[in-house]
């Protein structure tokens, strides 16, 4: 659990080149840099995070796959039942993402809200936004199959998106916004479950590692792309146990629904090749933070461990029966489980929100000290 903070005045050392002497100024700025006031987790003195900027995949997709020509949508109910105002906004759980959830613990604001989100305010964009497009990936067929948005369409948002904040504020507070932020990158589950082994088009070209070494590469890439527009803090999230999620269950857990433990395996494989890429580029790329989180470790202890974080229910999501509805087969017309705080999983792919909860509270107390 994390006590409210209020975090003091941001103060920044700027020297002068001409006269080489330091100039100690206040940038005091709820405009520029949010109401850290709220912040749940203390930070560093000195040290601001001005924005929470995402990337990826379902699980920190604000509403970008609204308007998009693609079944993978979670704008309708029973997606956001627990949402302010009962609101399906195109996240795929019951309430906040892991996205909001951050942005909120570290006093930015409660909601990031989509790039793509028609009814944004301009000023959102100074605090931060998710690129994130449910049902895409590193491997470039993977967003292909369900008509999303590709990590280089993302990346071509991006672009945007700063020349939006250099209209605003100038070139220089945007080097500021985009060098202290927290950036989020949210991929590789979808490669893996869906293109490598439901689908299958990538298996007769790679085995296992080999595919495991594509998306590492893939990601590699992406991460030095927005280091060089100018990312500098970047968290970049392993592949979960998708063995273990309902939906791979009932597709590769035989009878009984167990783990797939094939699943789980390239899961793990992958991890152990995106984890030195990360650690290289965070070596080798000047004044980066680029951050390994394991994802994997802490939800198969939730997993296996349920009572222990207050959940019954794993194997299970609250949408119907469970086993299988996800995106459009989880609509109005299945019922929900009466009560999603017992649930891990809120349909069959994707954690509820107190699963989300228990597992943003440990990934911050685990790495929020690194990016500093």
């Amino acid at each position: 659990m994390y006590l409210p903070y209020m975090m003091k005045p941001l103060i920044i050392s700027i020297k002068l080149s001409s006269s080489k002497s330091s100039l100690v100024i206040f940038l005091f700025s709820f405009l520029l840099l949010g109401d850290h006031s709220r912040a749940r987790i203390t930070l560093p003195e000195g040290v601001t995070v001005p924005a929470v900027i995402a990337f990826g995949d379902s699980i920190v997709d604000q509403g970008a796959n609204n308007n998009l020509k693609t079944v993978v949508k979670a704008n309708f109910p029973p997606y956001g039942q627990d949402f302010p105002d009962q609101m399906p906004t195109g996240r795929f759980t019951n309430n906040k993402t892991p996205a909001d959830m951050i942005a909120e613990e570290l006093g930015i604001k409660e909601i990031l809200p989509a790039y793509l989100d028609p009814s944004i305010d301009n000023k959102e964009y100074l605090t931060g936004v998710s690129f994130a497009s449910g049902g895409s990936g590193y491997d470039p067929q993977t967003p292909k199959i369900v008509d999303v948005l590709s990590f280089d369409d993302q990346l071509k948002q991006f672009r945007e998106y700063i020349e939006k904040l250099k209209g605003m504020v100038g070139e220089e507070k945007t080097q500021f916004i985009l060098e202290n932020s927290l950036f989020l990158v949210v991929a590789g589950s979808d490669d893996l479950a869906n293109t490598y082994f439901t689908i299958g088009i990538r298996k007769l070209e790679y085995d296992v590692p080999s595919y495991a070494g594509l998306m590492a590469s893939s990601a590699s890439n992406f991460l030095q792309d927005i280091y060089k527009l100018g990312a500098r803090r970047i968290a970049v999230f392993g592949a979960p146990p998708i063995g273990c999620v309902p939906s791979q269950r009932t597709l590769g857990g035989g009878g009984l629904r167990a783990c797939a433990e094939e699943y789980n395996q390239a899961a793990q494989i992958y991890n152990s090749k995106l984890q030195p890429v990360t650690q290289y580029l965070n070596s080798t790329l000047a004044q980066s933070r680029i951050v390994y989180i394991d994802i994997y470790n802490p939800l198969l202890d939730i997993i296996e461990n349920p009572l222990q974080y207050g959940i019954e229910v794993v194997d299970k999501g609250c949408c119907g029966t469970g086993n299988i509805e996800v995106a459009i087969l989880c609509n109005k017309l299945l019922p929900t489980c009466p009560d999603d705080s017992k649930y891990l999983f809120w349909d069959s792919y994707h954690p509820t929100n107190k699963g989300y909860t228990i597992l943003v509270n440990e990934v911050l107390g685990k790495y929020v000290d690194d990016f500093f």
